[in-house]
């Protein structure tokens, strides 16, 4: 889905004058950032939505299949028959869905009408199992019955206290949900929020912690988040006005479940460190954080660890 996305997204700014352009995208870095709660929608017009999705479908994208990944590999087995997206906008969480799960059924929920417009406009003669509703994100949100997953992504910034607690709800009474937020000390909080509630719903986290109990990460102190890598287009540099063929989109999640599902034993929270015969391994497991030490005696597991990744489970604790 990768090429196929952005190849949608290509002349999408065609004809959009530049400096409108680049003003919607510096409004909506701001919302991205989560510092403008509000009950109406963020985007507003065609030039709003096309500046976003040139601006953050893509890395969106990756940190939702990312987790999705992450997800999938806790439920071997187990494939997700319908999907909900919720504050969806221009789909890129269908996109990431229906790469992992390919003809997944999904619906994009979103209260912005020319967000779907668009989506469809780009979805078109690639995911034909996708449907786009106009819906009020916030209170009265309610999952139908046989929804198997429902994801929120990049939304509950934008939302008050009372629409975040609400859209956390609706999500948890799907079998499956996958929350993702931006990697920063607030998207981290509000996904530590919704973990809880989601924990006192009755679901089972899966990913990417290792266990539903208390995170150990004291408020305040640091923040648990993860890196996804982005390849940048001509049209995503043009936006985003920089020069490198990448960006490392960070970003924090939540997966829980009510199937059967099997938890790493050990998850990799900060980028491995390479050291002459060890490396050094920073973990979060059910016991609390802690470093695992992988040296060279270890022969294969050492090897493996070398090709550890941040996010990722532990050589030899999956």
């Amino acid at each position: 889905m990768h090429e196929e996305l952005r190849g949608a997204l290509g002349g999408l700014l065609d004809g959009l004058p530049a400096k409108q352009a680049s003003a919607a995208v510096e409004r909506l870095i701001a919302n991205y950032r989560g510092r403008t709660p509000t009950d109406a929608p963020v985007l507003r017009d065609r030039a709003d939505v096309a500046a976003y999705a040139a601006y953050r479908m893509p890395a969106t994208f990756e940190a939702v299949r990312a987790a999705l990944v992450e997800f999938g590999a806790r439920v071997p087995g187990w494939a997700p028959g319908s999907h909900l997206d919720i504050g969806g906008g221009t789909g890129a969480a269908a996109w990431a869905a229906a790469d992992v799960w390919p003809g997944l059924r999904t619906t994009v929920w979103d209260w912005a009408e020319p967000a779907l417009a668009l989506g469809r406009e780009l979805a078109e003669g690639q995911l034909s199992e996708t449907r786009w509703e106009r819906r009020v994100i916030g209170a009265g949100l309610a999952v139908p019955e046989d929804t198997d997953l429902v994801t929120v992504s990049y939304v509950l910034g934008e939302l008050t206290a009372g629409d975040r607690e609400a859209v956390v709800a609706a999500a948890g009474q799907a079998r499956t949900a996958v929350l993702i937020e931006p990697g920063t000390p607030d998207g981290y909080a509000r996904i530590r929020a919704a973990r809880e509630q989601l924990v006192a719903a009755g679901l089972r986290v899966v990913a990417p912690c290792p266990h539903s109990a208390e995170c150990p990460i004291a408020p305040g102190e640091d923040w648990c988040h993860f890196s996804a890598r982005v390849n940048r287009s001509s049209l995503h540099r043009q936006v985003k006005g920089g020069s490198l063929p990448y960006e490392d989109e960070k970003y924090a999640y939540v997966a829980a479940t009510r199937v059967a599902a099997e938890p790493a034993a050990a998850r990799i929270v900060r980028k491995p460190q390479l050291r002459k015969g060890q490396v050094l391994l920073d973990v979060c497991t059910a016991e609390g954080l802690g470093r695992r030490t992988v040296t060279k005696r270890q022969g294969a597991v050492y090897r493996a660890a070398r090709d550890a990744s941040w996010g990722g489970t532990v050589p030899g604790e999956e």
